[in-house]
């Protein structure tokens, strides 16, 4: 959630269609912009927050397998496919 202090421009539909580049760069520095429709505010173009989760070893234990024959060789045909014999 934005603070009360946050800097937020208002600009009409064809000024961001014109400029959206700059309205990007704008809002990822942290100035939200708001876009209006005929002066409604219609939209806000804000910054993403990048959170990141904890990594949580062993989450996925148990959940899939590995064949035993895994690095066991091709078949012929299906190894000559692979090279493009």
């Amino acid at each position: 959630m934005k603070s009360a202090s946050a800097t937020v421009q208002t600009v009409n539909i064809y000024e961001a269609k014109t400029q959206l580049s700059k309205l990007v760069d704008l809002a990822s520095s942290g100035t939200d912009v708001v876009i209006a429709r005929a002066g409604k505010p219609v939209a806000r173009l804000t910054t993403l927050k990048h959170e990141k989760r904890p990594l949580v070893p062993g989450l996925l234990q148990g959940q899939g397998w590995i064949a035993d024959d895994f690095n066991a060789p091709l078949p012929d045909d299906l190894q000559a496919a692979f090279e493009g014999r």
